[in-house]
């Protein structure tokens, strides 16, 4: 097969991408009266404008043939019929089995796993409501009102993310926290206003040994039993008190977990596709099992979409594809993702994991290093904060940066006037970044001010802007629990579109395990006080710094 950059597909684009009107989205509007109509769609809920990036009609026609040639259906059926598409763990990707609401069977290896994942479901729905209604109770006898949550990474913030999109929605069950940094500040400073006689604990770990999570789940517990009153054994305190999503039930039994009271899921579930899982159940929680369902449902409604839909209208395939269009013909290596949304200020870290992970990869999947670009930085942060804070770059810096702005038409809140000013904001920055501000227009306004010659021409030079910044907006009705699943699926089917064209494997993540290896060794350099000789120069005089400092 051919390199993907000697293909006539990846060339054509590369020479429509060097047309002197490659990037000009003002024009292209100008040319087509009827573009903002013809560059959107609907799916699963959402709604996506994409009119706002610099691809034409013969733009996209190119895209669409690189995608085909890269085979993208194909590798698409591959995912769903349960095959093993992660090459490097020769593992099936199945996060789509978790929400599957159809009667379609889902197999591995020639097995239904929807029976399982059906059982686990009901396991967390009853666990949940238990909690929720009280009759799920502490080792003194008293009812939980706050439920941590002890994970890191998917295990941490695809719930975390999900739980603070939903907050509206949280009443009638526990206050739900999560700790994931092994910083002892996060888990001192949660635990600081909590009582014990009401505190449940979930460790989320599919091994039930990531050293961040057990670490913080040892301290958890050692709280526990020094502040506990009026419990009848340590034994009981701990089963009461804790529960956990893992596959590992000798680990979790060896802890003091009961059986009855561990989650499991499966090694086809990547960790930042988890969420949908028994990791989510600090979801089930906080928001009751009901509205868990209806997350899964939202995703669901997603993965329909982006199994059925025409590739012209298929809405994660068309965001991969302008994704692709920005990053390599282009040259546009980062992306700000900008959720107009209080309650989504989690949604671009999850996204930077999600994404980053995912395809922050420099070997193909024949073990060939790549040509080109990868996954694009993603970074972000609310609206309408971030006007205040980074905008300034957005619009007048010299790096273009392709945005995602996300809003929902109603608000869960009743404070109607904030919502209206919220919208204008979001609707105003996304044209904003498209009009600019000549040069001609600002000189005008100046002169209305008296302000005239050489003054007017050195101000008008710092408050123009060039214009022509792409950007997508993502609108819904309204954030609910249907909403932000089909927004999570959205994102997990675009970065999937995008690994299978750049011929990545998206689903593993090997670049992490030199530093957790190489952690601890130097843990046990900081233990005994001083560096040991195999590091290099900067890593040892580092090590014995600390440990001079320490006092050790």
């Amino acid at each position: 097969m051919a390199r993907l950059t000697d293909r006539k597909t990846w060339k054509d684009l590369k020479a429509h991408a060097a047309l002197p009107q490659a990037r000009d989205i003002v024009n292209l509007f100008a040319s087509d009266p009827q573009r903002a109509e013809r560059y959107c769609l609907e799916a699963a809920g959402l709604f996506l404008d994409y009119s706002k990036n610099p691809v034409s009609d013969e733009t996209l026609q190119l895209l669409l043939a690189l995608a085909m040639d890269a085979g993208v259906s194909e590798q698409m059926q591959a995912m769903f019929d349960g095959r093993r598409i992660n090459i490097t763990e020769n593992r099936p990707v199945l996060h789509i089995a978790l929400r599957n609401q159809s009667e379609r069977p889902i197999h591995v290896d020639g097995r239904d796993v929807m029976p399982d994942v059906r059982a686990i479901l009901q396991r967390l729905g009853e666990f949940s409501e238990s909690v929720r209604n009280g009759k799920l109770r502490g080792a003194t006898g008293k009812a939980f009102t706050d439920a941590v949550n002890i994970g890191i990474g998917g295990s941490d913030l695809g719930p975390l993310t999900v739980c603070s999109a939903l907050r509206p929605l949280a009443h009638g069950g526990p206050r739900v926290h999560f700790v994931s940094n092994v910083d002892g500040a996060h888990l001192a400073a949660t635990l600081a206003d909590l009582d014990p006689e009401t505190t449940l604990f979930i460790v989320s770990s599919k091994t039930f040994t990531t050293q961040e999570t057990m670490t913080n789940a040892r301290s958890a517990r050692e709280w526990l039993l020094t502040n506990l009153s009026g419990a009848e054994s340590q034994n009981s305190v701990v089963g009461q008190h804790f529960a956990a999503a893992s596959t590992n039930l000798n680990e979790t039994a060896g802890f003091g977990i009961s059986p009855e009271r561990v989650f499991g899921f499966w090694d086809w579930v990547g960790g930042r596709y988890s969420l949908w899982s028994a990791i989510g159940l600090p979801i089930a929680l906080a928001v009751g099992f009901e509205q868990f369902e209806r997350l899964l449902a939202g995703a669901h409604a997603m993965d329909e979409h982006f199994l059925n839909a025409p590739p012209e209208s298929n809405m994660p395939l068309l965001l991969a594809l302008i994704g692709i269009w920005h990053a390599n013909f282009l040259d546009l290596p980062t992306h700000a993702v900008l959720p107009y949304a209080q309650d989504l200020s989690w949604f671009p870290m999850h996204l930077q994991q999600l994404d980053m992970e995912s395809n922050g990869k420099r070997i193909d999947r024949a073990g060939g290093t790549v040509e080109y670009t990868t996954g694009p930085i993603i970074w972000g942060a609310p609206g309408t904060n971030g006007q205040h804070a980074f905008f300034q770059h957005l619009h007048q810096g010299t790096q273009v940066t392709p945005c995602d702005f996300i809003v929902a038409a109603k608000s869960e809140w009743d404070m109607a006037e904030h919502h209206e000013i919220l919208l204008a904001n979001c609707i105003a920055q996304s044209e904003a970044l498209l009009r600019g501000r000549a040069k001609e227009e600002v000189l005008e306004e100046l002169h209305a001010r008296g302000i005239d010659g050489q003054e007017a021409q050195r101000l008008a030079a710092h408050r123009s802007f060039p214009g022509n910044r792409p950007s997508n907006t993502i609108l819904m009705e309204r954030l609910d629990a249907h909403s932000v699943g089909a927004l999570v699926a959205l994102y997990e089917h675009k970065v999937f579109a995008q690994g299978a064209i750049w011929n990545i494997n998206s689903f593993d993540q090997w670049g992490v395990e030199l530093g957790k290896g190489l952690a601890k060794e130097v843990l046990n350099d900081l233990r005994a006080g001083r560096a040991s000789p195999d590091h290099d120069q900067s890593t040892v005089a580092m090590i014995n710094r600390i440990c001079a400092i320490r006092g050790k």
